[in-house]
């Protein structure tokens, strides 16, 4: 069962894993991809409930589920009001790889810095060494990032096809899943 508790870090990580890749694809129904001064703040703010409403599924066994969407929605808010925009739904407006790479980074781990510390103020009461958390989200996307977002441009220079950009933007998507749904267990554990 999905949303059961989990037992073990690697199926853990698979729950949170597939709950926060999925809910990344769902809010493609509701988020159409473009650069970064066509997503605003309605954007982060639907594409923030959509993570965190399925991220809480995995949460639901702990006191601090129902903040958890609260807080991270204002993360995606505060990330978008700041100008880093709607991380994870924008592409850069350059095609210079070693530009992307070097924005994904940055704008990854200011945008990942963010959501972990409005995250951490869902969790510090209910987790020892909580702010971790800030830290490990920052990181996740300052790796994340740089990768979806080279794969993105690759992608889209061989074929032509901006459905590039989209596909590096969920490889994206996987990796920072993946990186902090391994540090989640670890943080509740």
């Amino acid at each position: 069962m999905l949303f059961a508790p989990a037992k073990t870090e690697f199926s853990f990580t698979l729950r949170w894993t597939v709950a926060t890749f999925s809910s990344f694809l769902v809010s493609l129904l509701f988020i159409e991809i473009g650069e970064k001064p066509d997503l605003g703040v309605l954007q982060a703010v639907i594409g923030g409930l959509a993570i965190a409403l399925a991220q809480s599924l995995i949460l639901r066994h702990t006191s601090f589920y129902l903040k958890w969407v609260l807080f991270t929605v204002l993360g995606w808010t505060a990330i978008a009001v700041i100008g880093v925009g709607a991380l994870g739904w924008f592409v850069p407006t350059t095609q210079v790889l070693a530009f992307r790479i070097l924005s994904g980074a940055f704008y990854g781990a200011v945008g990942g810095f963010v959501i972990g510390l409005a995250q951490w103020l869902a969790i510090y009461q209910s987790i020892p060494l909580a702010w971790r958390w800030i830290f490990i989200s920052a990181v996740s996307w300052a790796i994340a990032m740089p990768i979806g977002s080279a794969i993105g441009v690759i992608l889209r220079q061989l074929t032509q096809v901006f459905l590039g950009e989209v596909i590096g933007l969920a490889i994206a998507w996987l990796v920072v899943a993946i990186l902090t749904g391994i540090n989640a267990y670890k943080l509740l554990n």
